[in-house]
């Protein structure tokens, strides 16, 4: 559900209301049953599930209904104001720890799920309720134990992977590495794959202004990105690059490029999402489990009000439907 005084409640209130969705998959929602009623009344959306107690374990009928409310409530949730608050992180973060758990579990557990989409947390509100983790990406990295995990964002006009994530602009100079460009290369080039996309065509941005004016600017880019663009190249990826990040977003949204690799946060996610119309999902690639996101936060300022956009969500939800089917329809041909 993510931070229960943000949007979270109020967007999956209005996903689960979606006729189309709902017969698309089933669904387990790890949340507060008394924030997802009061948002369904808020939306004006009407939609039923069953309620389980997280307390206890589930009964067989997780696996039966469309859709199964993990509920806990961890004191009065809907009082919370909408802003960072210890006891919205702390629910929110036991809620997406459950959720991983699920997924991790063998698929025949009864238990398991399929996928993971996960709502809009608050890195504040974790903070507050002792929790260091700078986001879902490097919790998921860490409870998955994967070596690799990468940012992926997935919109129908641009697709980008970060190289780094959340950390700030001054400290890129001592954590871009060969290594961590080329990460975000191979595995876009993997998500591409994962899309459908049989031979994906890969950009790779600068980091410096004009990509480094070969030097006159910086040098990480003959440093650093040039060496892992070579490496990619070595196996077989069609990657390109470096090319100044002013110009090849253009060009991606005119069909050049299948994925652009930027080099940092803002870098890719300031075109992604002003092209995007809020549709754009976050999908964390190089995990043994499938997780997606909407790209937006939890939207403090307008939570409550009824107002918040669902298509990221429903977005999110879509693409780890198609990829969970890709994977059932996988196993079903090598079994």
């Amino acid at each position: 559900m993510g931070d229960p005084a943000g949007i979270g409640p109020e967007i999956i209130a209005r996903c689960l209301a979606d006729a189309d969705l709902r017969a698309s998959a089933r669904f387990v929602v790890h949340g507060c049953g008394a924030c997802l009623t009061l948002a369904q009344e808020r939306c004006g959306v009407l939609s039923n599930w069953y309620r389980v107690d997280a307390a206890h374990d589930p009964t067989h009928r997780w696996l039966d209904d469309v859709v199964v409310l993990d509920d806990t409530s961890h004191g009065d949730l809907i009082t919370l104001a909408t802003e960072p608050t210890k006891r919205g992180g702390s629910a929110s973060k036991q809620w997406v720890e459950s959720a991983i758990a699920d997924a991790l579990l063998e698929p025949h557990a009864p238990r398991h799920v399929d996928a993971v989409v996960t709502g809009p947390i608050s890195k504040q509100s974790w903070n507050m309720a002792g929790f260091k983790w700078l986001g879902h990406t490097e919790l998921l990295a860490a409870r998955t134990k994967s070596k690799r995990a990468c940012m992926v964002f997935e919109s129908p006009q641009l697709r980008v992977a970060l190289a780094t994530v959340h950390i700030p602009l001054m400290s890129l100079r001592d954590v871009l590495t060969i290594g961590c460009v080329f990460e975000p290369i191979d595995l876009g080039w993997q998500a591409c794959q994962q899309l459908g996309i049989t031979r994906p065509r890969i950009a790779v941005c600068g980091l410096n202004p004009h990509a480094g004016e070969d030097g006159l600017l910086g040098d990480e880019e003959n440093r650093v990105i040039a060496p892992a663009i070579s490496m990619a190249r070595e196996q077989g990826i069609d990657a390109h690059g470096p090319f100044p990040a002013d110009t090849i977003f253009r060009q991606a949204v005119g069909g050049r490029w299948d994925m652009v690799v930027a080099m940092y946060h803002d870098q890719g996610l300031i075109p992604l999402k002003l092209l995007g119309g809020g549709t754009a999902v976050n999908w964390t690639i190089g995990l043994p489990i499938i997780r997606t996101s909407p790209d937006h936060g939890t939207a403090f300022d307008i939570a409550g009000s009824s107002v918040a956009n669902h298509d990221s969500m429903r977005s999110a939800i879509s693409l780890a439907v198609q990829l969970a089917q890709r994977n059932a329809t996988m196993a079903a041909t090598t079994s």
